[in-house]
């Protein structure tokens, strides 16, 4: 098939065009250079001369505190730039697969998200990706929504100074030797390059709808840096924060963990445990950095 990505740069979007093209796919792999999602015309001309059976949109607005400061920015790209891809490729035929995320739930379930549970944002983000989702559902049937959480990957997030959050955790443990992590916080960690297998597989269905998609099992972030310190053999003091230690400009859901529900009835979960992404992730990264010596098997 044809398939074109839309932030094709970017920490997903980099493994998304790796695996579509692992899939022996033909790949359109569009930055921003090529498409400004919220500008209509730029999206239809851009996607009529691509012709794709398949649109994958990663691109977004998603630096929580730039989306409270920048709200107008934030919709624009969430939103209208979901609604304009939904509208366009709703016309060419194509399949539209938008990517959205957690923090569309308030976090006070304190069980997994289930597809079916009332989304109440907490942030402009939030609100912006939720509204994003609507248009997608509401313009092109042939849709598939998938809210993913705690992404990081080898590829840098410039929205986020390069970094994710592995990455920063063994920066900090070798360049301070203590960190202070909180630990009322649960997420799933997903890592990009199995959502981006998730995406691909799911491509093939034709079961469109509203999907949760983030790794299995879920952690608190001071359990996620005890995890990385672990895999990697780093000794590092490593601290529970205090509540409300690092506050944060734009409120944040304190539990925001997925279950894949959807996927799993339909047969198509592909999602391992975050522990087993965590440690591929990081005996790859030891291959690549012989300093690092990473546990693995």
């Amino acid at each position: 098939m044809k398939v074109a990505v839309i932030g094709a740069d970017g920490q997903l979007g980099s493994d998304v065009v790796n695996a579509f093209a692992e899939n022996q796919d033909a790949v359109c792999a569009l930055t921003h250079a090529e498409i400004e999602i919220s500008a209509l015309d730029s999206v239809k001309s851009c996607l009529e001369k691509c012709g794709p059976a398949i649109v994958v949109n990663t691109a977004a607005m998603h630096h929580v505190e730039n989306c409270e400061r920048e709200p107008e920015r934030a919709y624009a790209v969430n939103a209208m730039g979901a609604r304009n891809l939904a509208a366009v490729t709703c016309d060419l035929g194509a399949i539209l697969m938008q990517v959205s995320t957690d923090y569309v739930f308030d976090g006070k379930k304190n069980s997994p998200y289930v597809e079916e549970d009332a989304p109440l944002p907490l942030n402009v983000y939030g609100n912006s990706k939720l509204a994003g989702e609507y248009h997608v559902r509401a313009l092109n049937p042939r849709h598939f929504v998938l809210r993913t959480s705690a992404l990081y990957g080898k590829h840098p997030c410039r929205a986020k100074g390069g970094r994710n959050f592995v990455d920063l955790m063994l920066e900090l443990a070798r360049t301070r030797g203590r960190v202070r992590v909180v630990d009322d916080e649960f997420v799933s960690p997903t890592p990009t390059v199995d959502l981006a297998r998730q995406i691909v597989g799911l491509s093939r269905s034709d079961d469109f709808g509203l999907y949760h998609a983030t790794a299995e099992s879920s952690c608190s972030w001071y359990e996620f840096a005890r995890e990385i310190f672990s895999l990697a053999g780093v000794e590092v003091r490593l601290e529970a924060a205090a509540p409300g230690e690092f506050p944060a400009k734009a409120p944040r859901p304190q539990y925001s963990v997925l279950e894949n529900r959807g996927l799993k009835r339909i047969g198509l979960n592909l999602f391992r445990s975050w522990k087993a992404g965590l440690q591929e992730y990081l005996f790859e990264g030891a291959m690549a950095t012989p300093a690092l010596s990473v546990k693995h098997g």
